[in-house]
């Protein structure tokens, strides 16, 4: 079978001013692939849980002590869901500090030869720490590295590091981490 490309919109929920990316990955994805190039792209380190929720079904890692009703994200490809231009599938990240993304579905691409993918096409700002705290953390921690007088300024940039800077992003970077992070195995 023929893998089409996918192009979605990837937004970070309830942060103004947004942040988002805009990538492309084959429709022989599955979902579970799909989550580990949300994580490169937006700058998560896939160190908490996480879900997709997708016309009220849900799914993510299987885990035999966890609650039931959640489906193998690696078992459904992206082709199974027959996606629609504009639909939506709800991805949160970090049951603690809740990060609900939109991942929204902009284009169905027909195979490009030689195409590298998936590709990170553009999106702006530096996803928040982990462990911030999710949305209220997030911005009590831009309040204290945004005012050198801040009681936590120096703290909190050491803790994110001395360079964090909320309004960076590069779509070049974001690349390359696809491509050393995703790098397919070494057939033997």
């Amino acid at each position: 079978m023929t893998e089409n490309s996918l192009q979605f919109l990837v937004a970070l929920d309830h942060i103004e001013p947004r942040i988002w990316r805009r990538i492309q990955v084959p429709d022989n994805y599955s979902l579970g692939q799909l989550h580990q190039v949300i994580q490169i792209v937006v700058g998560w380190h896939d160190s908490h849980l996480h879900e997709f929720q997708f016309k009220g079904t849900r799914y993510g890692e299987i885990d035999p002590e966890s609650e039931e009703g959640v489906l193998d994200e690696y078992n459904v490809r992206l082709r199974d869901l027959k996606l629609s231009v504009g639909e939506r599938i709800d991805y949160c990240y970090d049951f603690g500090d809740n990060w609900q993304h939109q991942v929204v579905l902009e284009e169905i691409l027909a195979p490009v030869p030689k195409a590298v993918s998936p590709t990170c096409l553009s999106g702006e700002r530096r996803c928040p720490p982990e462990d911030v705290g999710g949305v209220d953390g997030y911005a009590d921690f831009l309040e204290a590295i945004g005012d050198p007088e801040h009681e936590d300024h120096d703290a909190m940039l050491t803790w994110a590091g001395e360079n964090f800077n909320p309004e960076a992003f590069s779509v070049t970077e974001v690349n390359q981490s696809l491509r050393r992070r995703l790098r397919p195995a070494k057939k033997r």
